[in-house]
């Protein structure tokens, strides 16, 4: 089972994940590309269904699935004890990394991405991620669930087939922490409210929009083609949102990826679902982060926290609009 440390410089929590140094491609040279084993049936493609563990949820028609959610073979999180600090020393502190560690496979294509899932594709799943996140928060020791998609190398991929992830934690993570500590201080309107209200007024930074949702490269942005999507409709909780709002924003973020492969090409990236905490009533506006893997992060970024953004976020997003 997964350890939780605490680092004392800056609060926040640390998974040790041991177990998790036996999936495919980890402890391994970034310099060398993952390679599939030939010899080995993708466990995540029709036909080798029993090479994952029993699914969660199946969503489909026909006797045919189109998105599976299944226990992750090499969980970081796992089990249903509420977080419980344990006090080694006077700076070893400690929990049990209980919580939850899905793998949602949002394609039988093998050879499909993110932005090249149909509307029925995307809609289905964003409906089956919104379902798990209000599973989730019925039990009373996850705190937050992140719903992942890395895609390529880069961005920490360890299987081709298209897939996401869901990992319901036992607590409240830094980030999501320091992004709601940015909604009280702004006080008045909601935050990304505001932003989208300035942001679609100027046009200088939308790299698109509709009646639902927007997406920009926000002026904030700490990388090359750093997007951020975000609904009209302000919920705290994507499980609050509508239907027809979830789907929205999956296709925006389709969008979003098609006009960046335009660009760049086949870039590895991340996307990340960010939502309240499970029965949170802080100020929040639910939203979708891409981060394109373009550049790496340096000996400054990561000493002093500091981005350097070496592409304008304008100039950025006159780029993905050339290729609308």
């Amino acid at each position: 089972m997964s350890q939780l440390r605490l680092n004392p410089l800056t609060g926040r929590w640390v998974a040790v994940a041991a177990d998790r140094a036996a999936r495919p491609s980890d402890l391994i040279s970034r310099l060398e590309p993952t390679v599939a084993d030939a010899n080995q049936p993708c466990p995540f493609c029709p036909g080798n269904e029993e090479a994952t563990r029993p699914a969660l949820e199946t969503y489909g028609r026909g006797g045919e699935w189109a998105v599976r959610v299944v226990p992750n073979r090499y969980p970081a999180f796992e089990g249903d004890e509420p977080l419980h600090v344990h006090n080694l020393g006077p700076v070893f502190t400690q929990a049990v990394g209980s919580g939850i560690h899905e793998v949602l496979v949002f394609t039988p294509k093998h050879d499909d991405t993110w932005a090249d899932l149909d509307d029925r594709q995307i809609a289905v799943t964003m409906a089956a991620i919104r379902d798990r996140m209000e599973d989730h928060s019925r039990r009373p020791a996850i705190r937050y669930t992140q719903a992942i998609v890395n895609h390529g190398h880069d961005a920490g991929a360890s299987l081709e087939h298209p897939h996401g992830q869901l990992l319901g934690i036992p607590f409240v993570p830094g980030e999501i922490a320091e992004e709601e500590a940015g909604f009280r201080r702004f006080g008045g309107p909601c935050v990304l409210c505001t932003t989208l209200e300035a942001e679609v007024d100027t046009n200088h930074r939308v790299v698109y929009s509709d009646d639902r949702v927007v997406v920009l490269c926000p002026f904030w942005a700490g990388s090359p083609y750093e997007m951020l999507v975000v609904p009209v409709d302000h919920q705290s909780h994507i499980t609050a949102a509508a239907p027809r709002d979830v789907a929205a924003v999956g296709k925006a973020m389709r969008t979003a990826l098609v006009r960046l492969r335009g660009c760049v090409g086949p870039a590895s990236y991340n996307l990340v679902i960010h939502t309240a905490p499970h029965r949170a009533d802080e100020p929040f506006h639910w939203h979708v982060h891409i981060w394109p893997r373009v550049t790496s992060m340096a000996g400054f970024e990561q000493g002093t926290g500091v981005l350097i953004n070496i592409l304008a976020p304008e100039l950025a997003t006159r780029h993905l609009s050339v290729v609308a």
